[in-house]
């Protein structure tokens, strides 16, 4: 499972490198960048040696990039999605998998799920979602196909 967890980890290292390329950012930008897209990807035996400076709700500015840190309670109690809003991505970590969702028996709970995901209904269907593992999805085909998006109320 780590070695999964590790190659989830690299993909989306990956991913991210192509977005920061675009951007001369310091190598302290990048390493808060890759922080919280670790975070967001890696075992929670890895996330507990992590330390980044913005892992709290609001929003928050890592070299050029906006990024807007979401409760997304649900998964668990303290679950976050970052939202790249110029980019149009959002990373949710457990919280929503391609027509799915994450369990709610880790530390959260249905009714924080359904709140945050009555919250992210109201963002642009055009985001493109990265979940923890798994296919990147959008918001529109969530809307769409999630059958949670449309019976959790």
């Amino acid at each position: 499972m780590i070695g999964e967890n590790m190659s989830n980890i690299n993909k989306n290292k990956k991913k991210l490198n192509k977005i920061m390329d675009k951007y001369n950012l310091t190598s302290y930008e990048k390493n808060e960048l890759f922080c919280i897209i670790n975070k967001i990807f890696s075992h929670k035996e890895f996330q507990n040696r992590m330390t980044c400076k913005f892992m709290h709700h609001g929003k928050i500015t890592i070299g050029p990039f906006d990024i807007e840190v979401i409760y997304t309670k649900g998964h668990t109690n303290d679950s976050v999605t970052y939202y790249f809003k110029e980019e149009k991505i959002m990373f949710t970590g457990d919280f929503i998998f391609k027509n799915s969702i994450g369990r709610t028996d880790l530390g959260g709970n249905t009714k924080d799920m359904i709140e945050s995901i009555n919250k992210i209904k109201h963002y642009d269907d055009s985001i493109i979602i990265y979940p923890g593992h798994g296919e990147y999805t959008t918001l529109s085909s969530e809307k769409e196909n999630n059958e949670f998006f449309n019976t959790l109320h």
